[in-house]
């Protein structure tokens, strides 16, 4: 450990730049930092190492799936200049395509919950998105926003639906640079990744990459919150979907095996439960140790890779995700009246309500 550590601590204080400028917004997307977390690295005695996919230009890991998904759609001609692109989603993944359609040309058509905030459906029509928030059924109900979204699409010429969930093209652009930037930037030296997972593609993606490149010896698991059936299924060797509660955190979690997670779900080496409150306490100790301004899925595996590196104990390289920053959650995450009605006020330490300063 004292060598990468080092490593870490020699590094110059500013981020290196590549040489010559990239090529528009979709060229800005990948090659985010890897963040030592030095008080819980400290604490722990491992490295703790987080990739900040919150420097992605569109603000969260979303901007690699939306680009992978929409750069397969365009190789396989599905997707012609000028045409369509369709998705039913409530977060990120919305406010990465809509970043990449404006970038290269394309529609943007979002379907989502009629129940998400007004900030959400401003903030996709400010990015040039068509916005169409529908009633809040079930997945397994017709008018489902993800299922309004496909008939959409197929209703148009020049048109996709990206499938966030089930489209493996997510996946793949994971493989592709977001696990083998973790591999290069610990110098090869990474003994675990985990990581909490909504579609998979970002856990499939990266767990693939790694255990490739390490023969099989970076042992991949998966992080999930309340309310999800992924925990009890992988701990239980894929016999169980208990699910119970639900979460603050958004995103992630799940109710079934999408075909991204699919593709690499028999190789993950383990699980680990995070309830709200350990995840609501890190998220305020992050922004009081360490200086980063985080959402609730980010502090989750945060969470999530202290207590597995305290699983494998010191001397280890601990990878996980920074997904996205607070600011899309603020008015929430902030607010007194808020972490009362949540019942997670008392999760905070005293030392740490200062931030709390929203009422």
């Amino acid at each position: 450990m004292q060598s990468i550590s080092a490593a870490f601590k020699a590094r110059p204080l500013a981020r290196a730049f590549t040489s010559r400028p990239v090529d528009g917004f979709v060229g800005a997307i990948g090659n985010t930092p890897l963040i030592r977390l030095h008080k819980l690295s400290e604490k722990t005695g491992c490295n703790i190492v987080a990739k900040s996919e919150l420097q992605n230009p569109g603000g969260s890991v979303k901007d690699r799936a939306a680009l992978g998904v929409i750069r397969d759609a365009e190789k396989r001609g599905l997707l012609k200049p000028g045409g369509t692109v369709v998705e039913g989603t409530a977060g990120n993944t919305g406010i990465g395509l809509a970043h990449v359609c404006r970038a290269r040309g394309y529609r943007c058509v979002i379907f989502m919950p009629n129940t998400q905030s007004q900030e959400k459906i401003d903030l996709l029509r400010m990015l040039g998105a068509e916005v169409h928030p529908v009633p809040a059924v079930a997945y397994e109900n017709p008018a489902n926003y993800n299922h309004q979204a496909r008939d959409f699409a197929k209703s148009l010429p020049n048109a996709i639906w990206t499938d966030q969930f089930d489209n493996t093209a997510n996946a793949e652009a994971h493989y592709r640079s977001t696990g083998p930037e973790i591999w290069e930037q610990t110098e090869g030296k990474v003994d675990a990744f985990i990581c909490a997972t909504g579609t998979g593609g970002t856990l499939a993606g990266i767990g693939r990459a790694l255990k490739e490149k390490s023969d099989g010896k970076t042992q991949v698991w998966l992080a999930d919150p309340p309310g999800s059936v992924l925990y009890s299924y992988i701990s239980s060797g894929g016999k169980l979907t208990e699910r119970s509660g639900g979460s603050i955190t958004e995103g992630i979690g799940q109710g079934r095996i999408t075909n991204n997670l699919g593709t690499f779900v028999k190789n993950i080496d383990g699980a680990l439960h995070i309830p709200d409150e350990k995840s609501i306490a890190m998220l305020y100790d992050l922004l009081d140790t360490e200086g980063l301004y985080l959402g609730a899925s980010s502090a989750l595996n945060v969470v999530a890779a202290v207590e597995l590196a305290k699983k494998l104990g010191p001397g280890k390289t601990i990878a996980t995700i920074l997904c996205d920053g607070a600011y899309r959650y603020q008015s929430r995450l902030f607010s007194k009246k808020w972490l009362q009605a949540k019942g997670l006020e008392s999760a905070i330490p005293e030392h740490l309500k200062k931030y709390a300063v929203l009422d």
